[in-house]
């Protein structure tokens, strides 16, 4: 797997994925930025979330499960002297379907916790990690 970061202007950054997808990263207007773009950290929230939504649909549908939606919403507090690393994330995840069984729920979250989601993983390595959910009745 490879990425490029090109930087394009003051504190604007073109991330370009292996797959050939762009990405334009920006900071605040305090940093030099013009606010054009999600900020790194928030990146990596999104790729965590992004990796563990897909884990959970996809454990949810081989346990047969009448899975409609998932989103996971996710709290992070970071540190306050550099490296501002994330110390606790916490994911909640809301799950919509139909007569969908919240302990096939949490065994999808867990599985993909502590098994499958490489992102929400390695982040785990500095920060303290937990999760909820919400079944939605369809």
């Amino acid at each position: 797997m490879q990425a490029r970061v090109k930087w394009v202007e003051d504190a604007s950054f073109l991330g370009i994925t292996d797959s050939n997808h762009a990405v334009l990263m920006d900071g605040p207007p305090d940093a030099g930025g013009r606010n054009l773009g999600p900020r790194p950290m928030e990146m990596l929230l999104l790729g965590a979330g992004g990796c563990t939504a897909f884990d959970v649909v996809a454990i949810l549908k081989k346990s047969r499960q009448a899975v409609s939606g998932c989103e996971v919403t996710i709290q992070a507090e970071r540190a306050d002297k550099e490296p501002k690393v994330f110390t606790k994330m916490h994911f909640h995840f809301t799950v919509r379907g139909k007569g969908v069984k919240p302990e096939q729920v949490e065994k999808a979250i867990k599985l993909s916790a502590e098994k499958y989601c490489s992102a929400s993983i390695m982040l785990g390595k500095t920060a303290e990690m937990t999760h909820d959910f919400e079944i939605v009745e369809e």
